[in-house]
Parts: structure tokens; sequence; C-alpha cells
């Protein structure tokens, strides 16, 4: 079983039902999910930019992201409708964990002058966005084998019923939000 996993059931579960005065272990808000998502403009025209996006995804998480096609064409930004402009990989269970935990240890930590996260990047339903700048926070992606530095948007789904609780539910895993 996964430290992080283990440590949510045994201290922040019982933290949380003290503060908001939950009845049930059921009412506790949990991590549902992390979505990882990646944007790749040049990939409509260049297929090699999606597949360095897929590995630099799949090295960072561990599972096959999956390529996000265009919706509609936008003639400005000479987008076809059906060409790949993405990849996004969702995280759960054992994988999820794995991930925060390198997140939280390793890769933000690596930030140059990190002062911690934005606290106001909830959207009122307790999920939280997190938005990085380039991949090259994650030790396992080497500079040398990068094609092109990107970013990537990192969402924490939570079941939390507002962005008080899961603040206090991801604040217990050790995310760093800015004081």
């Amino acid at each position: 079983m996964n430290s992080l996993k283990e440590f949510y059931q045994k201290t922040i579960v019982p933290e949380l039902m003290k503060e908001f005065k939950y009845s049930s272990v059921m009412e506790v808000p949990k991590l549902d999910k992390i979505v990882i998502n990646m944007g790749v403009g040049e990939g409509s025209q260049d297929s090699k930019y999606i597949e360095a996006a897929v590995k630099d995804l799949e090295t960072v998480t561990g599972q096959k992201p999956v390529v996000t096609k265009a919706r509609k064409s936008i003639a400005g930004f000479k987008l076809r409708e059906g060409h790949p402009i993405g990849v996004k990989v969702t995280l759960r269970g054992e994988n999820m964990y794995v991930f925060l935990e390198k997140l939280v240890k390793v890769s933000l930590p690596r930030v140059r002058d990190f002062r911690g996260i934005s606290s106001r990047a909830f959207d009122g339903f307790g999920n939280y966005t997190l938005g990085i700048k380039e991949q090259l926070i994650f030790p396992e992606i080497e500079y040398d084998n990068v094609l092109k530095i990107r970013g990537m948007d990192i969402v924490f789904v939570t079941t939390a019923k507002t962005d008080k609780e899961a603040f206090k539910l991801l604040s217990g895993f050790g995310l760093p939000f800015r004081k």
C-alpha cells in the first residue's frame, strides 16, 4: 500500500472529520483522480511533436496518454477538425498517489524561485488546477532528449463539496500552498 494513501486514511481523515464535523467516514472528501493535460499546438502540422509529448507524459506518469483531437476547425490557428492538438492522462488509484507523492516531494521543490502554489485556482466545486511551465521539473525527463520545452496542466479532482474542504484535503497531502 502506498505511504500517501496510508497517511490519508490514518491522519487526514480524522483531521477533516474533526474540523468539518462529519458524522460518517464516507462524508470525508477524497482525491478522486488527477488529470494531466499537455497542449501541443504544433501537433496538427507535425506528428513528431505529439509523439514527443506522449513519450514525456508516459515517462512522468508511468501510464500511456491519450491523444486529444480538435473538435472543430479554426482557420486563425491553422487547425482542422480531428487533428491532434494535445495529450492527456487520467491517473486513479495507486498511480495517482505515486504521482502526487513524486510531485510534492521531488518535482515542485525543483522549480526555480518556488514560493508555493496559488490557493486561488479552485473552481468552486472542490477541484484544483495547477499549471506547470516546463516538463523539466520531473527528474525522469532528460534535458538532452526534450524536443521542445512545454508546460502542462494538472487537475486534482476531489469529492469535496466546497473549495475550503478541498483546500484542507490537498494541504493535508502536502501541496505547498502560498501563505
